[in-house]
């Protein structure tokens, strides 16, 4: 058997082999009494486009692509997952502190703003995750008014 044969033979019997390691799945099922959308009034139009460009990598429920069962897709992905929700967790905001809260909030009117967040690299594979100026317009005021009303009851 020729060098490149063993090599091409290696090389599937590694890639058959990772395909038995998989993460483990970031799907929750239901809403958690500390979920933005039960501690903080949203807007349905609003919460619709969270869930549907931000709660994949931002909440405890993921709705994997096809490719998250193909790895080494499903590692990348459980580790963009990771961080997204290291940043923020729309399952876990209303466990925030205030001042936490009203960073994310900030921060969330900034970064969709500013084109930032949904990062392109996901909006290229998932177009409903795609904003249009309306839509950016939605969630940036939504979280202004949001953080100046949270504002009211700082102490």
């Amino acid at each position: 058997m020729s060098r490149m044969k063993k090599i091409g033979l290696g090389v599937l019997i590694v890639l058959t082999g990772i395909q038995f390691i998989k993460p483990a799945s970031n799907e929750n099922g239901q809403a958690l009494p500390s979920d933005i959308s039960t501690t903080i009034s949203i807007p349905s139009n609003v919460q619709l486009i969270l869930q549907t460009a931000c709660y994949d990598c931002h909440s405890n429920n993921t709705n994997y692509p096809w490719y998250a069962s193909i790895q080494p897709m499903g590692w990348l992905l459980n580790n963009h997952i990771k961080d997204g929700k290291k940043e923020l967790n729309f399952s876990e905001f209303g466990s925030y502190s205030l001042r936490r809260q009203l960073s994310k909030l900030k921060s969330i009117a900034s970064q969709v703003k500013d084109d930032e967040m949904p990062l392109a690299s996901y909006t290229m594979l998932h177009r409903k995750a795609r904003l249009t100026k309306e839509q950016k317009a939605l969630i940036t005021d939504w979280a202004q008014n949001t953080k100046d009303n949270l504002e009211q009851i700082k102490p």
